[in-house]
């Protein structure tokens, strides 16, 4: 039988996936998504950093058939870009286009589109995720998943257990600070009794 611990840990992790800021369904024209933005935070990136982190996994949940390309570089002083590709009214594209492979070095750059393909740009550097989460939704027409009871019920279970596991560990804390506190009382008591047998 699989531990309560373990259990909660994964239905916390998808819980997070499916609910939240990214929880969105692309609409059927958007064909695939490139981001660009540095490793770091300064130079504006941080916001950049954050909806990867956090948006884009959730995206990537609700459309895993929808190409998502992370093209992080060095340059903190380069650009941070969000590209998003959509399928022009009544074009046919090719179910075969080679897609660039994520890069941690700069290396996949955003290909031009397509024929049969448009883009739009967002511009992400020096601006919150939240306003860049906004900017994405407004563009590319995606609508927000709502979350379901059943997700309720499970986001409240794992709230009320995370508050018992804090009460736990504090719980916890303070035992093995008494036992701590215990095991020096004796050490000093042996330590008096070793140095009064010495002197007699």
């Amino acid at each position: 039988m699989v531990g309560i611990g373990r259990r909660m840990n994964k239905l916390n992790a998808l819980v997070k996936i499916r609910t939240g800021p990214g929880a969105a369904v692309l609409p059927r024209d958007v064909t695939r998504i490139h981001m660009e933005f540095a490793h770091k935070i300064n130079g504006g990136h941080m916001g950049p950093r954050k909806f990867w982190r956090e948006a884009l996994p959730r995206l990537k949940y609700w459309n895993p058939a929808v190409p998502m390309v992370v093209n992080r570089t060095r340059d903190q002083e380069g650009p941070a870009t969000l590209t998003l590709y959509f399928r022009e009214p009544g074009a046919s594209l090719q179910s075969d286009v080679p897609q660039p492979s994520s890069s941690t070095e700069g290396l996949a750059k955003a290909p031009a589109p397509a024929e049969g393909e448009r883009i739009v740009t967002i511009d992400m550097k020096n601006r919150r995720s939240e306003a860049i989460l906004k900017e994405f939704l407004d563009k590319s027409g995606a609508v927000a998943v709502k979350t379901s009871p059943q997700d309720e019920v499970l986001i409240r279970e794992i709230a009320d257990r995370e508050a018992q596991a804090a009460i736990d560990r504090e719980v916890m804390r303070k035992r093995n600070e008494e036992i701590k506190r215990e095991q020096r009382r004796l050490a000093q008591a042996q330590s008096e009794a070793a140095a009064i047998r010495e002197a007699l």
